[in-house]
This record gives structure tokens, C-alpha cells and sequence, in this order.
């Protein structure tokens, strides 16, 4: 069976590769060697095997060179256009910064007009009230005078009374009458007079007092235009900082409390106004002053969270992101990597006190700084520090330079956020800033 299987296979072979003979002749003898149909397969399989490995690894190479030429296009097109987005990016934030600025003086010269119009309302209620109690005392002096002329018109009447019933020239005699007639009448005339002014000066209290109504009421009306701005510039102001933190993971009630608990010095501009002319309730006027201070107190005291919380970028110059937060090869990445040039600046992203600035392990070259809130950031794999363990830094300041110590397989900064120990996604924080500022 096997002889009849190898007969024909050895048929078919010499169909295409006939025996052949390789004579190899020299001086004294002539050899030959004896090339067998499935010698010749072989060397034809492994020729032809060689010959296709030759090729495909041209190709493979060919096709890696051109692909290397446009990745290289590629990466070279993409950080170009990261740079332009970071270039806008940069000129966006610097102009939402202008007008967070802006915003901050119109609102403080607002709150300085309203401090002037409280001052002005003060002083014209005074001057009301002075004129109400002098129009109060010019009317009782008025109505005590109207009593008295009534009297003395009363006395002269029964005078005359009694000095018709007499001897017209006994009464004409009697020089007492005579001046007693004298004096009454005198009185009489001066306390004409002195109605007449009282009346003057009555009538000219009751205008004022119209006046200062009319300008009171225009104030009012000016006041409320005021209150109204600054509410909605008060809502346009707080709202995206609420979102800002809640977008990083925040409870703001609960930072707002830890603020407050931090900073908690009374006085100053910001001291609620809790006045009254009469010690009795509140206006409405002082009400809503006292609501627009609460919420710019509130304003400031997210605006000092956002200086002790890392909303801001590690980086100022060109960079790009090469490895993000989660899971890599098999293991949980804690961090953001970003890639730039060797020496590149580091900087602070809030304001807090360094906790380490040495060598650490596969870390290399590390910065710890703690921050308010349980908030601690680090920068690792750096090629100088520029700090010291127990130096505060604030928000922007230089700490570091980008290096490559440590694990790391090339130039770029390893940042981590951690929040009571625990590692969080930084890129959080700086998005949720990124839209606010």
C-alpha cells in the first residue's frame, strides 16, 4: 500500500522535477551528485519560501516607514491644532478673567452709589422728620395763638360793653380805659401778625415736606433699579461657581461651612447693615442691601474656595495629555500625565502648604502640597523642585521644572488630586474650572 502511495508520488514529482545529475569533475577524478525529485521540492519550497519572506519583510518595512511618515504628520497636525485650541483656550479664559474683573469694579462702584443713596436716605428722612415736628409745633402755636386772639376779642367786646352802659363822660375820664383799649389792640395787631407768619411758614413746611416726598420716592424708584442689577449680576456671578463645584464633586453647602468656619472676622464693607431711624423693624430698602451682602459674602467665600481648591492647570506653555486617570495596563493609573518639553515650569494649582518635596520611590522627584477641604495634589517625576517641606505657596506660583526621574519613560509630569487620601480624576477639577474661568 505504502510502496503504491510513494510509487505514485514519485511519478508525479518527476513530472515537474525530473532526477537530475550534478557532475563535479577535477584532475583526477570525476564525481557526481545524484538530485532526487523530492530534493529538488525541497530546495524549490525553500527558495521560494525565502524568497516570499524577503518580499513581505520589504513590505512590512515600506509600509511602517510610510505609515511612520504619517503618523508623524499626523502627531505634528494634532499638536498644532491642541496648540491653537490651547492658544484660544488661553485667550478665552484671559477674557472671561477681564470680565469677572469688570464685573467685580461696576458692582463695587454700585455698592459705594447705594452706601452714598443709604446715606442721602438717611439724612432726608431726618430732615423729614424735623420738618413733620415743625409743622407739629407751628400748628399747636398756631391753634394756641387762634385761642388767645379769640379771648382777647372776647375782652375788648365786653369792654365795650361796659363802657357803652357808663357815663360817656366818666369813660372818657378815665385814662385807664384808654389804655387798656391801647394795649389790646396793640396785642390784637401783633398776634395778626404772628398768625400771618405762622400761616407762612406753615404752608412753606407743607411744600418742603412735598418736596422731599417727591425726591424720596424718585430715590426710591432709583434705588430699586439699583437692587434689581445688582441681583441679577449677583445671580450671574454666584450660579456658575455653584456649578463649577458641583462639577468637581463638591458639596458646596459643606464648603461653604468649612469657609466660614475658617474665616470668620467680622467687619468692614461686608458687615450686614442692621440699622433703623426708629430701632424698629428693617425696611424693605435695608432688607434687600442685607440679602445683596449676604450673597456677595457668599461670592467671596466661593471665591476663596476657589483659590484653595486645584481648579487651575499645572501648566502655562504648550503641553499634551498622554495618559489619562483609570485603568492602564492592567493597573489603576491615579493620575494625569502631561507631555512638554524638559524644564517646562510647574505651577502651584491653589494655594496650600507643601508636605514633601524630595525623591520617593517610582514617584522620582516629588511635590506634595496640602490644600483646604482635604485637598492634596502632587507633582511627580520632576527634574528640579523649587520649593521646601512647610513652605506656602499660593495659587500660580513656580514650584518645579518637568523631568523624567523616577519610573518614567520619557519627559512629562505625573498630577494627582486626592481628597482625603483618595485619589480623584484631576482633569474634574480643571474642566470644572476651565468653564468658569
Amino acid at each position: 500500500m505504502r510502496s503504491r502511495l510513494a510509487i505514485r508520488i514519485h511519478t508525479l514529482l518527476e513530472r515537474f522535477f525530473p532526477e537530475r545529475r550534478l557532475f563535479l569533475r577535477s584532475e583526477e577524478d570525476t564525481r557526481f551528485i545524484r538530485l532526487r525529485p523530492s530534493t529538488q521540492l525541497l530546495a524549490f519550497v525553500g527558495g521560494t519560501s525565502i524568497i516570499a519572506w524577503t518580499i513581505i519583510a520589504t513590505a512590512i518595512l515600506l509600509m511602517d516607514s510610510i505609515g511612520a511618515g504619517n503618523f508623524r504628520e499626523q502627531a505634528r497636525r494634532d499638536q498644532q491644532t491642541y496648540e491653537l485650541r490651547l492658544n484660544d483656550l488661553s485667550q478665552e479664559r484671559d477674557a472671561r478673567t477681564e470680565e469677572a474683573l469688570a464685573a467685580q469694579q461696576r458692582f463695587n462702584s454700585a455698592l459705594d452709589q447705594i452706601s452714598a443713596m443709604q446715606s442721602e436716605l438717611l439724612a432726608s428722612e431726618s430732615r423729614r422728620r424735623e420738618l413733620e415736628t415743625g409743622v407739629e409745633v407751628i400748628q399747636s402755636t398756631l391753634r394756641r395763638t387762634m385761642k388767645e386772639r379769640e379771648s382777647a376779642l372776647s375782652e375788648i367786646a365786653a369792654l365795650r360793653n361796659d363802657a357803652s352802659r357808663k357815663d360817656p363822660a366818666e369813660a372818657g375820664a378815665s385814662p385807664l380805659n384808654d389804655d387798656m383799649v391801647g394795649t389790646l389792640s396793640a396785642v390784637l395787631a401783633d398776634t395778626a401778625a404772628e398768625r400771618d407768619q405762622v400761616l407762612q411758614d406753615a404752608q412753606a413746611a407743607l411744600d418742603a415736606a412735598r418736596e422731599m416726598q417727591l425726591e424720596m420716592a424718585l430715590m426710591a424708584e432709583k434705588n430699586d433699579q439699583i437692587f434689581r442689577q445688582l441681583e441679577d449680576a449677583m445671580t450671574i456671578s454666584v450660579e456658575p461657581l455653584e456649578t463649577m463645584f458641583k462639577a468637581a464633586g463638591m458639596d458646596t453647602d459643606a464648603l461653604l461651612k468649612e469657609v466660614r468656619r475658617g474665616y470668620n472676622g467680622q467687619g468692614g464693607p461686608l458687615m450686614p447693615l442692621a440699622f433703623s431711624t426708629k430701632g424698629g423693624e428693617l425696611t424693605e430698602d435695608t432688607l434687600r442691601a442685607n440679602s445683596l451682602l449676604d450673597q456677595m459674602d457668599q461670592l467671596n467665600m466661593y471665591r476663596i474656595a476657589a483659590e484653595t481648591l486645584p481648579f487651575s492647570s499645572p501648566l502655562k506653555s504648550a503641553f499634551r495629555y498622554t495618559s489619562g486617570y483609570g485603568m492602564r495596563w492592567g493597573r489603576m493609573h491615579k493620575g494625569t500625565d502631561f507631555a512638554a518639553r524638559h524644564g517646562t515650569p510647574i505651577y502651584a494649582t491653589a494655594d496650600g502648604v507643601v508636605t514633601h518635596a524630595d525623591w520617593l520611590s517610582g514617584y522620582g522627584r516629588l511635590i506634595k502640597i496640602q490644600h483646604e477641604f482635604g485637598i492634596e495634589t502632587r507633582y511627580a517625576h520632576l527634574a528640579k523642585i523649587r520649593v521646601k517641606v512647610g513652605q506656602r505657596v499660593s495659587l500660580g506660583d513656580h514650584i518645579g521644572d518637568m523631568g523624567n526621574s523616577g519610573r518614567s519613560t520619557g519627559t512629562h509630569l505625573h498630577y494627582e488630586v486626592r481628597k482625603n487620601g483618595s485619589a480623584v480624576n484631576p482633569m474634574k477639577f480643571i474642566k470644572a474650572g476651565r468653564n468658569v474661568f
